[in-house]
């Protein structure tokens, strides 16, 4: 790559992460272009795609930060404890951060390496369920699709609450930790649970995806 254009991809790389944290990954990529002094066109012809951008700019800054909580989930002693600091720290993050929200959101299928990490972090999220499960503390019946389908939910609440009560999220938290404790669950459940493909066309929609 020549140096201008090396140059500009820097400059494109700096302007999408703080639109996409300050708005998330739907926000509009002239927006993109315009804060960092390039053209429309210079974004395509460096990057090609949202998709790809999404790629280069957010997989390796948000794994970090999900592969932080989960480590210290899973070295938390009490299991419940763990369970909760994952609950609560992933529904901060994305509360808080409107990219960090949309990364797990399956919105943007095109992106491999944000699918990848998507499923990186089902992955952990179901070892911190299962660990929690085994030491009797969380209700058995509460699946991996039922954690992605409910923090969806709830991210959609802080989103539209962000602006009159902004730690509305946390009561919504607070009441879903207690229903999912193993002595809470005293009923069967109505249903089973969604498939990984219904809850990823689920949280598309809850999204905006068309």
């Amino acid at each position: 790559m020549r140096a201008d254009a090396e140059r500009n991809a820097s400059k494109l790389r700096a302007a999408a992460a703080e639109l996409f944290h300050e708005r998330g990954l739907q926000v509009p990529l002239k927006e993109i272009a315009g804060r960092a002094g390039v053209s429309h066109g210079t974004l395509y012809n460096l990057f090609g795609s949202r998709e790809a951008l999404i790629d280069d700019v957010v997989v390796d800054l948000a794994a970090d930060r999900f592969d932080e909580v989960a480590a210290h989930a899973l070295a938390c002693e009490d299991a419940w404890a763990g369970f909760v600091y994952y609950v609560e720290k992933i529904s901060e993050m994305q509360a808080t951060d409107p990219m960090l929200a949309d990364v797990l959101s399956g919105r943007y299928p095109g992106a491999e390496r944000l699918m990848a990490l998507c499923d990186r972090a089902h992955g952990s999220a179901t070892a911190i369920m299962e660990r929690a499960q085994l030491a009797g503390m969380l209700r058995p019946d509460f699946t991996g699709e039922d954690f992605a389908l409910t923090f969806g939910a709830l991210t959609q609440l802080a989103r539209a609450g962000s602006d009159v009560a902004p730690d509305v999220w946390r009561r919504s938290v607070a009441f879903l930790l207690d229903g999912l404790r193993v002595e809470a669950a005293r009923h069967p459940l109505p249903v089973v649970p969604l498939s990984p493909p219904q809850v990823y066309e689920v949280l598309g929609r809850l999204n905006g995806k068309q």
